[in-house]
C-alpha cells in the first residue's frame, strides 16, 4: 500500500508544489523522480501527461509494485524552467537515492544528458528530440551521447519526416504540380526547433521547396502578421511546433486573414482540447499519434481505465492521448525493473540494460495500445512507426480519423538528429 502526503518544496529558483508518494519505513522501495510542467508555458498538455504517469506509478504500487518492491516517487511541478530542473534531479539523486526518473521537456532533458550518463541514471522523458536516440555518438550531428535517455514514441524528427512523407503524397494525389512549399513554424525554444533542421533536410529530399521558418510564441497571441507572412511566401503545407494556446492562436489568427496552408502539427500540437476550442476553425488539421484514443477499443485500453480510476475513482473522466502517453512511459519503465530486479537489482545501470532485452516490446496488459518498441545499446530509436490523423470540427462535433500510417526508415544519418 502506498501513502500520500502533499508538501512545498521550497527551492532557490522557484516555489513549486510537490507530490509524493512513499511507503513505510523498512519496507523494500526504490525512489523514482518525477518532473512535470503543470505550471508553465507547456502545462496545457504537461498536467495531462503527468497525470498519466502519476497514475501508472500508484496503480503499480497498488499491484504488487516492482514484484514486491515499491515505488517511491514525488512529483514536482518545475514549470518548465531548466534551473528547477537541475536542482530537483541534484536533490533526488544525493538524498533519495534515485534509481530512474520520468522527465519532461526537451530543455531540461537536454540540460540533464551529462548528469544522467555520468550518473548511470536511466532518464524517460516527455521530450522526443532526435538528439536523444544516440547512444554512443554516432552521428557527427549528435549534440552529445545520450546513453540513459529513452522515451516512448517516435522522435520529433521522425514524426515530422512521417508528416511531410505523407505531404508528398498528399500534394500528388491532388494532381498538383510544381514543388510545393514547407514551412517550419514555432518559437524559438528547443522545443519547437528540434526536428527543424532534420525535417527541413528531409523536405527537401522529397522534393519540396523550404521556406524561411516563421517564428511565433510559445504563448497565445496574435499571429496575423506571421500568417500574412505564410500566405505571401504561398506555403503549401506549414509543420507547427508548438502547443495549446499557441496553436489556437495561430488557426485563428490564420483563418481571420485567409491564409490558405495545411497545417500538420508535432504530437503535442493535435489534441481534441484544441479542437474544441478552435472550433470550426479546424479543417483538415493533420497530426501524429502514438497510442488510441480514450474513446478506441483496443485490448489493452481495459488496463489504461483501470490506471486512470488511481485518480478518477469514478472512472468517467475521459483522457486525451497524451494521458495514454504518460502510462506507456510508466510501464515500459516498470519492466526493465522487474528484468532489472530478477537481474542484480534494481540500479539505474540495470534498468538500461532491462531496456534492450525484449524485441518488439509491448508492456504487458498494454496490447494495442502501446506501439511495439525496439531500443537497442547503439540506437534508442524505440519507435519509428509513425500514426497520422486528421482533425476536422463540424456543428460542435470534434471527429478524428486515421488517415495514413508511416514507417521511418533507420537511416545511419538520423541517428541522433
Amino acid at each position: 500500500m502506498f501513502t500520500t502526503r502533499l508538501k512545498t518544496l521550497t527551492a532557490a529558483m522557484a516555489l513549486t508544489t510537490t507530490a509524493s508518494f512513499g511507503v513505510s519505513a523498512g519496507e523494500d522501495s526504490v525512489f523514482v523522480g518525477h518532473l512535470a510542467d503543470m505550471s508553465g508555458p507547456t502545462a496545457f498538455v504537461g498536467k495531462v501527461y503527468a497525470d498519466g504517469v502519476r497514475d501508472s506509478l500508484a496503480y503499480i504500487n497498488a499491484n504488487g509494485g516492482i514484484n514486491g518492491t515499491n515505488l517511491e516517487f514525488e512529483t514536482i511541478d518545475y514549470a518548465y524552467k531548466v534551473p528547477q530542473a537541475i536542482a530537483s534531479y541534484k536533490k533526488w539523486k544525493s538524498r533519495k537515492g534515485m534509481v530512474a526518473m520520468q522527465g519532461w521537456g526537451t530543455a531540461d532533458t537536454e540540460a540533464l544528458i551529462s548528469f544522467v550518463a555520468k550518473d548511470k541514471m536511466p532518464l524517460f522523458s516527455a521530450s522526443y528530440s532526435g538528439h536523444l536516440t544516440d547512444p554512443q555518438g554516432k552521428n557527427p550531428k549528435t549534440k552529445k551521447p545520450a546513453p540513459y535517455n529513452f522515451f516512448y514514441g517516435a522522435s520529433y524528427s521522425d514524426s515530422c519526416r512521417g508528416l511531410v512523407q505523407w505531404a508528398a503524397e498528399d500534394w500528388k494525389a491532388k494532381g498538383k504540380s510544381g514543388k510545393p512549399k514547407f514551412t517550419h513554424i514555432g518559437a524559438n525554444h528547443p522545443y519547437p526547433n528540434a526536428p527543424k533542421a532534420a525535417c527541413a533536410a528531409y523536405a527537401k529530399e522529397l522534393g519540396f521547396e523550404v521556406m524561411p521558418p516563421v517564428v511565433i510564441s510559445m504563448k497565445p497571441g496574435d499571429f496575423k502578421a506571421q500568417c500574412l507572412t505564410l500566405k505571401s511566401s504561398g506555403s503549401n503545407y506549414g509543420y507547427i511546433g508548438n502547443l495549446g494556446g499557441s496553436v489556437l492562436s495561430l488557426v485563428k489568427s490564420c483563418n481571420t486573414v485567409g491564409t490558405d496552408i495545411q497545417f500538420m502539427s508535432n504530437i503535442w500540437g493535435g489534441d481534441k482540447k484544441v479542437f474544441e476550442a478552435a472550433g470550426e476553425g479546424i479543417k483538415d488539421y493533420i497530426f501524429p499519434t502514438m497510442t488510441p484514443f480514450w474513446s478506441d477499443e483496443a485490448p489493452g485500453m481495459k488496463l489504461v481505465r483501470e490506471v486512470s480510476k488511481m485518480s478518477d475513482p469514478s472512472g468517467e473522466q475521459p483522457r486525451l492521448h497524451h494521458y495514454i502517453r504518460g502510462v506507456c512511459s510508466a510501464f515500459f519503465m516498470k519492466e526493465a525493473m522487474e528484468w532489472a530486479k530478477d537481474n542484480g537489482g534494481i540500479t539505474g545501470e540495470n534498468i538500461k540494460k532491462g531496456m534492450y532485452v525484449k524485441d518488439n516490446w509491448v508492456p504487458q496488459g498494454l496490447e494495442g495500445v502501446c506501439l511495439a518498441a525496439n531500443w537497442k545499446a547503439d540506437d534508442h530509436r524505440g519507435v519509428n512507426q509513425v500514426n497520422i490523423y486528421k482533425g476536422n470540427y463540424n456543428n460542435g462535433d470534434v471527429q478524428i480519423e486515421r488517415v495514413s500510417q508511416m514507417t521511418l526508415e533507420r537511416r545511419s544519418d538520423w541517428l541522433g538528429f
